[in-house]
Formats: structure tokens, sequence, C-alpha cells
């Protein structure tokens, strides 16, 4: 039988806490089942980095590609997860994960907290460095990915992760739930939707055990 499920996302939800000043979730009924209707239908109110999220580059670009445009391939296979959270809110370097990140690796997931922080804005934490990006990337990387809210501190102006992974055509995960998730690989299953002129776009994200499960 196939591999393990772990659903990586966060629950979107009226109170879920977003980056300061942006857009928060909400869900609205505008067509009620009845016996005059019958179906449900919602409206959604929410900004493109709700919950988790992949990045496009038009986010950090003015000349980078929408949402729509991005190529898919990144978001499915094999990724390894590295548990950083030892690090606390610094930048997360190549000697942080010697050792353990694996040469044959292209998307790299880093665990910073603990235990994700479901009820209140993380005003600080962790982020990998520019460094750690162009180790990646030399070995063939196509993905970094984190539970953290963005590659660089809130307070970042020039977002140089982000910026690092621009040169190197990499794609982004952000706000993922890696709680109890061991560090290991997995086979990612993360796919943003095809929105038109949008810089980033809310994902399904999963994890699937590569080993079978023992009935």
């Amino acid at each position: 039988m196939a591999g393990r499920i772990l659903d990586i996302s966060q629950t979107l939800r009226p109170d879920l806490p977003v980056w300061p000043g942006d857009t928060a979730f909400a869900a609205e009924r505008t067509w009620a089942l009845s016996d005059d209707c019958p179906v449900n239908v919602s409206r959604l109110t929410m900004s493109t980095h709700t919950g988790a999220h992949a990045d496009a580059p038009l986010h950090y670009r003015a000349d980078g590609a929408d949402m729509a445009a991005v190529g898919l391939a990144p978001y499915l296979g094999p990724a390894q997860l590295i548990d950083v959270t030892a690090c606390g809110p610094r930048r997360i370097t190549p000697d942080d994960v010697a050792g353990r990140l694996r040469p044959d690796t292209v998307r790299l997931i880093l665990r910073i907290f603990d235990r994700f922080p479901h009820d209140r804005w993380p005003a600080h934490f962790a982020t990998p460095s520019v460094a750690l990006i162009d180790l990646l990337a030399g070995q063939g990387g196509v993905l970094i990915g984190v539970d953290a809210p963005s590659l660089d501190p809130e307070t970042s102006k020039d977002l140089p992760a982000h910026h690092a992974v621009a040169r190197h055509g990499l794609a982004i995960l952000e706000g993922l739930v890696l709680d109890d998730v061991a560090e290991g690989v997995y086979d990612l299953i993360a796919l943003p939707l095809k929105l038109a002129g949008a810089d980033a776009s809310p994902v399904r994200a999963v994890l699937r055990t590569l080993e079978e499960d023992t009935p």
C-alpha cells in the first residue's frame, strides 16, 4: 500500500493570524440551501499569502512571473525535511545542516518552529541564509520551504533570501505546519493555484512517506 499522507497545511479560518497589515481570511455564504436554492455557495476574501502558500517571482521582483506562469514541477517530488528548531531566530547557515543535508536533495524543507504558532503571529523566526540557498542551488536545488511566514525576517526591506532564490530560479513554500514530522525524505505535493496576475497562491501541502506502511 502507498505511504502515509501527512497534511502540512494550515487550516484557513477567520481567526487565522496573518502578516501585520495584510488581508484577514473571511468566508461569506452567498447562496444558502433552501426550498428555492439547491446548493450552498460562498465567497472568500483573503491574501494570496494566506496559510501555507507559494511565492511567485512577482512577489519580490517587478518583472517576475505571476503565479499562473510558474511551472509546477518544483512543487511535486522528493523533498528532505531538516529540523533546525535549535537554531533560534537567526539566519540558518550551511553549518547548521552540515552532515544532514543530502547531496542529492533538490527540495529542502526547514522545520523552524518546535510547535507551530496557530493562534498568534510570530514576530521573530529563523530564516535561511543566502549561503544556504546558494548551497542548495549548487546541488541542483529547485525549491526551499519553511514553516515560518517568510524566507526573510518580518523587518527586512532588502529580502536577501528571496533575491537569492530569484537568482537561482528556485520555488518557495512558506507557512507550512511541520509539527510531529520527523526529519527525513518525503514525497512533496504542494501545487499552487493557477492565478493570473497573482504574486502568490495558497497551497494544500502534503508530505507522503516513501516507505510502505506495515499492514
